[in-house]
């Protein structure tokens, strides 16, 4: 193909009529857009499109990298135009890889589309070479290097495939797949992790995936404890505007390490945030601007804590705040064309015209001709990328022409009103203006003046300004008039105002409201409120205008009723106001500006503003306050306060017993001798200060399990108690003689148990005894330590209980359910069920019944009881059996007659229910009526 830089000619049009110019410069449709092409693609073509409306149609051509391809004057084998959509077949990169425009064009103007980039895509195998297998001892952290080939585009997907095609190894907490690098991190290394490992990159845009070599895993045994140490660290991010993006952090370390997330300098992550892969990850969705800040991941297990902090920039793409239209300007005339764009970096503006390079910033004309019109298209761009806006300026040229706009044939004014004459003909350049009443030239003098716009302004007027006037407008292009006559009438006046009222909520009030004015004329009265008119026919419950009259009724009036009303009387000619205020007795207005001035721990300093006391004085004021936990919007709480109670003189108050490092909102309300008023706009969130926690965990307890296990549990402490970050356990126990404490530190605060192993709690043949553990849990958070728990004993078992219990005794309750004695149960029917599929139950050691449920009717169970503790299952009961009853009838009896002879009786006549032939229901004993629904019993 041959290329050569486009060389073009101006068009210069001259419009010298101000309407029959139907036509318009060329406006983009559809625009082309960026595409990756590879070889193995089926198609073997590029379709680049580009649509355009104009009138008349415009023509199409292309460039690429800035040279016109020439696809009508040379044959291309490569080349075709259809429509104005470009065609590239067989490509190739070295001829058709680049940037791209399409330029439309008709006889009003120029314009050139968006860039469009055609890229070649490609991924590139793995080397052939054997890697080296990786060995590593169970319980250290592992890194399999990924090293991926060369691609385009860079954006691909990274999965580890395991000893063998297409087993994927999935990451989970100890395993993650850095999708930066495609690197395999293992924390510690198991011996199932023991293998031959192989990188897969796949690459959506081109649908194609390559593996490397197999690397072989080899693990000793050794299962030492390792400290926390983060080997995949997010570097500073930048991300754009309404993007997301993702953040990794891993570590290696035994146990496997545990990450925590943190906004820096706030105290939680943003709300868009999303935590995955076993907190590998951090995704930020819809990023704005105050998602920028230092991020941190801390990587904790019980050897060590290591973090690492970096920052993410929020920057965004350009986007129009002001923008260019389509303008039509007279010729000679001072013009000014402008756009301005926000985006971060600043972007940067320039401009076109007609497809060439016109500038930058702002675009001045101090005396427009013929050649400044034209297609204009103002372009902003910064790194992020780059948006267009297209406008047509149009210079045009007439003589003054009234044919669209003619003077009012038949003109009113008001008698000692102001009278305006319209005068608005269409012409360019701007003509001059003279007006005539009657053959009398007309000069601007203390009454009478013409304006910029050529109306003719009468102040003052009378019955002497009556008459025919006519306005001339003249310019280099030629002259035209226009006449109107003019005729005064009397003027409108308020004859009866309305008065300032003060009424009660849900009372009615009536404003009044009468004028006078011209017979000739037709009045109407409109009424607003705080200068918004009063729209009858939606506000109908509570406005009423009566007929014939002026006069505003206002029906229940309420609190937002109060203010100023205006009645506007007026006439075609002219209008007159009158106003009055009306005051509403009531609830007290919401105090407003709440806001909280100081933060401390456990309290707070809350500051308002009084509101209105609507005719009655304000008795006190209350304070709610609604926390991070509530469960709903209308979840308020009344708050306790220093002073107490709150004066209605008040405008602050400490707001006490609060918890630590919790999310709060505040408001309040007013009170009067009506009653409590509106609830204030709440204030904005604040977080009180952290301090060292005060509530130990509850039931504290546990058990002696399996191969030298102690069990540990508790109920874990409620969130609003945590009262800092870094919540977190100690537990501690002993055996019962020891004099020193073990000690385990767990970090998470939704743990609620912890069993710690020891072979030398193993209990030995010759051990008669049971062991006994002191236990003890405390809570701690990043101020200190809180108390412990009361410390509690927890056995050790020898072994499973070697008694069952006896005299087990179920009654059946309905077709469904069971009541039985004594503790753990399983349950199954006797010749339906097998006993190892039978339904169990785990009852505590304290009760000594429970209800068995979703039993089948008409069914025979077999019950057994046994105990049990940490080791095991104890022996069973002897068996219990029962049978469940029937089912209850299926259908309800129908009533088929009923007749009320004096209003307060009723005969009822019903059907009785068909018996059950076959045994499966049972059959009624009676029936009932009951506050009117008839009622079967069996």
């Amino acid at each position: 193909a041959l290329f050569h830089l486009m060389c073009d000619w101006n068009i210069v049009i001259q419009f010298n009529s101000c309407y029959d110019a139907t036509g318009y410069g060329p406006i983009f449709e559809e625009e082309p857009l960026d595409i990756v092409y590879t070889k193995e693609s089926p198609d073997r073509h590029i379709s680049m499109n580009c649509r355009a409306r104009a009138n008349p149609a415009p023509t199409y051509r292309w460039r690429r990298d800035n040279w016109e391809i020439k696809l009508m004057e040379l044959p291309n084998e490569h080349y075709s135009l259809v429509g104005g959509n470009l065609i590239i077949n067989n490509p190739e990169e070295k001829k058709h890889a680049g940037i791209y425009v399409c330029v439309a064009k008709n006889m009003y103007g120029t314009v050139i589309s968006k860039e469009a980039k055609v890229k070649f895509g490609y991924l590139e195998e793995f080397p052939d070479e054997e890697r080296d297998p990786v060995t590593v001892k169970e319980g250290q952290g592992a890194v399999l290097l990924c090293v991926p080939p060369k691609r385009w585009p860079a954006e691909v997907t990274f999965r580890w495939i395991y000893n063998e095609f297409p087993v994927f190894l999935h990451p989970d907490k100890r395993r993650f797949v850095s999708q930066s690098t495609g690197n395999l991190y293992i924390s510690k290394v198991e011996a199932s992790d023991a293998g031959n490992y192989s990188c897969y990159v796949f690459n959506p845009q081109i649908g194609k995936g390559v593996y490397s070599k197999f690397i072989p895993l080899i693990s000793t045994e050794e299962k030492k404890r390792y400290k926390a140490d983060l080997v995949v660290k997010f570097p500073d991010t930048t991300a754009m505007l309404n993007y997301n993006v993702t953040l990794e952090c891993f570590a290696l370390g035994n146990p496997a390490p545990h990450i925590v997330w943190r906004k820096i300098g706030a105290t939680d992550l943003p709300a868009s945030a999303q935590v995955s892969m076993s907190g590998a990850l951090l995704h930020l969705y819809n990023v704005q601007y105050e998602d920028s800040a230092g991020y941190e991941c801390e990587a904790i297990n019980q050897k060590w804590q290591d973090w690492h902090q970096a920052w993410l920039y929020v920057e965004a793409a350009p986007e129009w705040a002001v923008t260019i239209n389509n303008t039509q300007k007279d010729i000679g005339s001072e013009h000014t064309m402008s756009c301005v764009a926000n985006g971060k970096p600043v972007p940067y503006i320039r401009w076109l015209k007609d497809g060439y390079s016109y500038g930058k910033g702002e675009l001045k004309f101090s005396s427009l001709t013929f050649e400044d019109s034209g297609m204009y298209q103002c372009i902003a761009e910064n790194y992020w990328g780059i948006i267009y806006a297209s406008a047509e300026l149009r210079v045009i040229a007439c003589a003054p022409t009234f044919e669209l706009n003619p003077v009012k044939k038949y003109l009113l004014g008001a008698n000692n009103g102001r009278v305006v004459i319209e005068c608005k003909p269409r012409a360019a350049p701007r003509p001059r203006f003279t007006w005539t009443k009657g053959k009398e030239v007309l000069f601007n003098n203390s009454r009478i003046s013409i304006m910029f716009d050529g109306s003719l302004e009468i102040l003052n007027a009378t019955r002497n300004d009556e008459g025919v006037y006519t306005c001339l407008a003249e310019n280099d292009r030629g002259k035209a008039n226009s006449t109107g006559t003019l005729t005064i009438t009397e003027a409108t006046q308020i004859t009866v105002a309305p008065e300032n009222t003060q009424v009660m909520v849900g009372e009615e009030v009536h404003l009044q409201c009468q004028a006078s004015f011209d017979p000739s004329l037709d009045i109407t009265f409109i009424w607003s409120l705080d200068f918004r008119v009063i729209n009858f026919y939606l506000e109908w419950k509570h406005y009423e205008r009566i007929m014939d009259s002026g006069e505003l009724k206002i029906m229940n009036v309420q609190l937002r009723h109060e203010g100023r009303y205006t009645c506007t009387a007026q006439t075609v000619v002219d209008n007159v106001t009158a106003s009055a205020d009306l005051k509403v007795k009531g609830l007290p207005a919401p105090p407003g500006g709440v806001r909280v001035e100081e933060i401390r721990d456990t309290s707070v300093k809350l500051v308002w503003n009084q509101g209105a006391d609507h005719g009655s004085p304000i008795l006190g004021y209350t304070i709610q306050t609604r926390d991070f936990y509530a469960l709903t919007e209308v979840d308020w709480k009344d708050a306790s306060t220093s002073p107490t109670p709150l004066s209605g003189r008040s405008v602050m108050a400490d707001v006490v017993d609060l918890y630590p490092w919790m999310e709060y909102e505040f408001r309040v309300y007013a009170t009067n001798g009506f009653g409590d008023g509106e609830a204030s706009i709440p204030s904005m969130k604040i977080k009180t200060w952290d301090a060292v926690p005060v509530v130990a965990p509850t039931n504290v307890g546990g058990y002696g399990g399996k191969d030298g296990e102690l069990v540990i549990t508790w109920t874990p402490v409620q969130p609003q108690y945590f009262y800092g970050k870094k919540f977190g356990y100690v537990v501690a126990f002993k055996p019962h003689d020891d004099v020193d404490w073990w000690y385990e530190t767990i970090s998470d605060p939704e743990t609620r148990r912890y069993v710690h192993r020891d072979a030398s709690f193993r209990v030995k043949s010759n051990d008669f005894q049971v062991r006994e553990f002191q236990v003890k849990v405390k809570t701690f958070n990043s101020k200190g330590d809180g108390p412990y728990s009361l410390s509690t004993t927890v056995y050790y078992p020898r072994d499973v209980p070697s008694e069952s219990p006896t005299d087990v005794y179920s009654r059946p309750v309905s077709s469904h359910e069971a009541l039985v004695w004594w503790i753990p149960v399983k349950y199954w029917r006797k010749y339906d069920d097998t006993e190892p599929g039978a339904n169990r139950i785990f009852v505590p050691a304290s009760m000594n019944q429970t209800r068995l449920e979703n039993m089948l009717p008409d069914s025979h169970y077999l019950i057994e009881v046994r105990a049990y503790n940490g080791a095991g299952v104890g022996p069973p009961s002897e068996h219990c059996e029962m049978f469940t009853k029937r089912a209850p009838p299926s259908v309800a009896p129908q009533m088929w007659r009923y007749i009320s002879y004096s209003g307060k009786w009723l005969y009822v006549w019903w059907h009785h229910i068909p018996y059950d032939w076959f045994g499966n229901e049972s059959f009624p004993l009676y029936y009932k009526v009951f506050k009117g629904i008839l009622l079967c019993f069996i």
